[in-house]
């Protein structure tokens, strides 16, 4: 029978984190001046806890939870093929033609997306930690809002340089930050049914965020050859690693 104190601790835990997001890329939403001067770097920032997090967070939990096999090398593998195949049905508008609101580029859907699976992930999470305890619940909880601060302001500003209006981009990130509660849903009512879900979705997860920061966001900085912003766009890329491991502290 359903615990109506554990899906009621679950969904409040889960709308925080949807919220907490939301405030976190607001504060950047403030200055257009400010965002346009560290845009790039807020890129490469996003790149680099991208990386950290499939490489530092997921992936040693999914080593931990079911080991580094076969299938998980080739769930990984279709994360990273099936973010490729998607990209090539957005690329229809084929980026020729100058970034504007009419035309945003392909790389913010597959961040957009990828961001929704990982989010959903961390639904999945809450869910689960509050079917253990309501303390373990909440001590996961703010582990994953202080795992997200960080991320979400990094995909706010891959959202503006692709093209997003602040408005936009902020009720997107929002938006995507919300898949979280389906998250919890099904882990709360599905419980002990589907117990080896996160067998297919991490790798899955590791494989999409390798993909964007790889091939979306990386090739992106790449566009820029001054040796002063390179330089601050490879601190962008340590710092966004740096904070993922020292989140490993925190959590």
């Amino acid at each position: 029978m359903l615990n109506s104190t554990v899906l009621l601790y679950s969904l409040i835990s889960v709308l925080t984190v949807s919220l907490f997001s939301f405030v976190g890329v607001a504060a950047l939403a403030l200055s257009n001046k400010l965002l346009k001067k560290f845009l790039l770097f807020l890129v490469s920032f996003s790149a680099g806890a991208l990386l950290g997090d499939a490489f530092i967070h997921i992936l040693p939990e999914l080593v931990k939870e079911y080991g580094f096999n076969l299938s998980a090398s080739l769930y990984l593998i279709l994360g990273i093929l099936l973010f490729f195949i998607i990209e090539k049905f957005i690329h229809w508008q084929h980026c020729h033609t100058p970034i504007s609101k009419e035309h945003i580029h392909p790389f913010v859907i597959t961040n957009l997306l990828g961001d929704a699976l990982h989010n959903f992930i961390d639904g999945l999470i809450i869910g689960s930690s509050y079917l253990v305890s309501i303390p373990t619940g909440i001590a996961t909880t703010l582990a994953v809002i202080l795992h997200e601060i960080p991320q979400e302001i990094g995909d706010f500003a891959v959202l503006i340089h692709g093209g997003f209006t602040k408005g936009r981009a902020l009720f997107f990130n929002f938006l995507v930050a919300t898949t979280a509660v389906l998250g919890t849903l099904i882990s709360i009512f599905l419980g002990e049914s589907f117990k080896n879900y996160n067998l297919f979705l991490l790798p899955l997860t590791i494989g999409g965020f390798i993909y964007i920061a790889a091939s979306d966001l990386i090739p992106e900085l790449h566009k820029e050859v001054k040796i002063k912003k390179s330089i601050v766009q490879v601190l962008g890329l340590v710092l966004g690693v740096t904070i993922m491991v020292l989140l490993l502290y925190l959590e």
